[in-house]
């Protein structure tokens, strides 16, 4: 399952839910890694189709180059991994960044993508970005004194209040490594989680969405993102908005928020919906 190719100059990382459906390559959020993704799976995505997780550079255990961490740049890495699969064509997409990095490439390179699957992204960015993901760049490159500090700490981000699902360990313990004295330490590089998210800010994402004549299904989070009272981290008018300014997008509400949504009953509707969309 656990893979590794020579792209674009490194070395990625990538999980292979191998299966004899079709190819659906997703890519991660921001500060996220391929086992974001093992909700999804456990819900019945797999063996509908194959499930390629990838880590993007700066990520898991794909390679850290000192910088390099535009969309081009990612977007470079996903070609260079499909040409060393010997994939020509293949759905793909991701969740919030990842989802973004598919609009990008949907875009720029029309010929190898055939089918969009954007997990709550939308051309139109939250004003508060910038301070939204704050917290999670803020936890890397701080070593914490184990694992279970560290999944304590989790626990009380206020996207999980009142919320645990233990499915997603899996995720969490890929996000860190363990050092020699036994302290733990995210994977993720905060340099190149910065320079990502400055190049993802400038980019006019409304001038793309033209550009994208691939069938899109955008899933949407309704769920708070934060204590109760917060607003969803991608409210469905921004959504709708996306999948409008696309020449064939379709629009599904999903529960849970922008975290929660990969779990349980979200994971469990999204399955459902990627599969038929897969099949169309």
């Amino acid at each position: 399952m656990d893979r590794y190719v020579q792209a674009n100059g490194i070395r990625l990382h990538y999980l292979d839910h191998a299966a004899e459906g079709p190819t659906l390559l997703l890519m991660p959020g921001l500060t996220a890694n391929a086992h974001s993704f093992d909700g999804l799976v456990s819900a019945g995505l797999v063996p509908a189709v194959r499930l390629l997780a990838l880590d993007l550079r700066g990520r898991g255990l794909s390679d850290q180059p000192g910088s390099g961490y535009t969309l081009a740049d990612h977007a470079a890495d996903v070609i260079g991994l499909l040409d060393s699969l010997d994939l020509d064509r293949v759905a793909l997409g991701g969740h919030s960044y990842g989802g973004l990095l598919g609009l990008y490439l949907a875009a720029h390179h029309p010929e190898r993508v055939s089918k969009l699957v954007v997990i709550d992204a939308a051309a139109e960015m939250h004003p508060d970005t910038r301070r939204l993901i704050q917290p999670a760049i803020d936890r890397l490159g701080k070593p914490v004194p184990s694992w279970d500090h560290y999944l304590a700490a989790v626990k009380l981000m206020p996207c999980f209040y009142r919320w645990w699902d233990p499915a997603i360990e899996s995720y969490f313990r890929a996000d860190v490594r363990t050092l020699l004295d036994g302290r733990v330490i995210s994977r993720s590089s905060p340099a190149a989680i910065t320079e990502a998210v400055e190049h993802v800010l400038a980019e006019d994402w409304q001038a793309k969405l033209p550009l994208i004549d691939q069938p899109t299904l955008l899933l949407n989070a309704t769920g708070g993102y934060g204590l109760p009272g917060a607003p969803p981290l991608l409210p469905r008018a921004q959504a709708e908005a996306t999948v409008a300014a696309l020449r064939h997008g379709r629009y599904r509400a999903v529960p849970g928020n922008h975290i929660t949504l990969l779990y349980g009953e979200g994971a469990a509707l999204m399955a459902k919906e990627i599969v038929k969309f897969m099949r169309d």
